[in-house]
């Protein structure tokens, strides 16, 4: 399973209204759903075509107990997640959910960072394929973290990931992009002092910007910040859903 570490592999809505969340995401992004095969109900898969990107669940009892809103997750791929634990324990991390199997599937667990970001470690039961970029798949990976030099010393520990290209975003500081094996991931930054936590974005692939904010604005959601113009001739926006759980989108520019 060597293939698989270190990359994004799944991602999990955790949502206080899963009927709610199914409306809004397959009008919005396109997303088709599908019951997980095996489960007991509780689990429903969102689909790209004919294939899982993802799913989604009520956010647990002990995760609200926590305090923990409603959020997206990402499942980043290692070869032995008990090991992967154990190493992100001794850097400082805490671990909310210890590794726990699911049949068939894998093992994962989910991790705190030391800067208070949480993310989940898995272990597939067997390699996972690696999804071509298209719309409907992330297509980006970002952490906004109360110390952005420390969580990549961190996760470049965990999961090997490596600095790629930087971007100087001002008074803002430093956009530090990362990823491994010549590929880039994401990209990581200081917080900014209005955001009250550490915390991953994912960007979803689209066809439209444009067209998916009007869905997103239709549909019960919010703009939060954008469209605006990236570096590639790309457009970005950050949205979020009608529970509160923050997403971006990620197109190509569009020109009338």
């Amino acid at each position: 399973m060597s293939k698989n570490k270190g990359t994004f592999l799944w991602y999990d809505l955790m949502t206080t209204d899963i009927e709610a969340a199914k409306a809004f995401y397959t009008e919005v992004i396109g997303w088709k759903t599908a019951p997980f095969q095996g489960g007991d109900g509780d689990y429903t898969m969102f689909m790209v075509g004919e294939q899982p990107m993802g799913g989604m669940m009520l956010l647990p009892e002990q995760a609200q107990a926590m305090g923990a809103p409603p959020h997206w997750m990402a499942y980043v791929g290692t070869p032995d997640v008990d090991a992967t634990v154990s190493l992100a324990k001794k850097l400082g991390a805490t671990v909310p959910m210890p590794p726990m199997e699911i049949p068939e599937v894998g093992r994962f667990a989910v991790i705190i960072d030391p800067q208070g970001a949480a993310i989940s470690a898995f272990q597939p039961s067997s390699d996972m394929p690696l999804p071509a970029p298209e719309p409907g798949r992330v297509s980006w990976n970002e952490l906004m973290s109360a110390d952005a030099e420390a969580g990549l010393k961190f996760y470049s520990k965990l999961f090997g990931w490596e600095k790629t290209d930087s971007m100087d975003m001002g008074p803002m500081g430093t956009y530090q992009m990362f990823g491994q094996n010549g590929k880039t991931y994401g990209g990581m930054m200081n917080r900014p002092a209005e955001m009250p936590m550490s915390a991953w974005l994912y960007y979803i692939n689209v066809t439209s910007v444009k067209d998916t904010i009007e869905r997103v604005t239709a549909k019960g959601g919010k703009l939060m910040n954008g469209p605006m113009d990236v570096p590639g001739g790309d457009v970005v926006a950050q949205c979020m859903d009608p529970q509160g759980v923050m997403f971006a989108i990620h197109g190509k520019a569009e020109h009338n």
